[in-house]
């Protein structure tokens, strides 16, 4: 009996090698906005709906009810979310931002529009506040 040439930890080696290769990424240099889920920063107020109190905006959506610090995709909004154009970013989009970290695309935003604007979520309006606007180079991953 002869032995195989090659051996299954090799083959899982070269089948890790193969996949990794059709990931792609890109770099784009991006604005960069923080946002938190704060009544300031969302322009969303408590107010009374008949025998409850839920949150109503104060903007263009008067009086329309909203979850604050629910993403548009459903979920919570926490580090690591982020808000983009969907038309660019689909949903579970993930990118690598220098000096905030990893995060994925899970909201969107009015102001939000083309593929050169991201927004990303800090717990606080002061942390918000401090990250500001900013010009970096972001690394996309489909």
């Amino acid at each position: 009996m002869t032995k195989p040439i090659i051996t299954v930890p090799l083959l899982v080696v070269i089948a890790t090698l193969l996949l990794a290769g059709c990931a792609s990424s890109e770099k784009r240099q991006m604005i960069v906005t923080a946002y938190s889920s704060d009544k300031i920063s969302t322009n969303w107020k408590r107010g009374k709906i008949l025998l409850w109190r839920k949150y109503v905006a104060s903007g263009p959506n008067k009086g329309r009810r909203k979850k604050v610090g629910i993403t548009s995709s459903g979920t919570k909004a926490k580090k690591g979310t982020i808000a983009a154009d969907i038309r660019y970013y689909p949903y579970g989009t993930r990118m690598t931002i220098p000096g905030y970290g990893q995060g994925v695309v899970e909201d969107t935003g009015s102001a939000i529009k083309g593929p050169n604007r991201i927004d990303v979520y800090l717990g606080s309006r002061k942390k918000a506040l401090r990250w500001g606007r900013q010009k970096v180079t972001v690394t996309i991953r489909r």
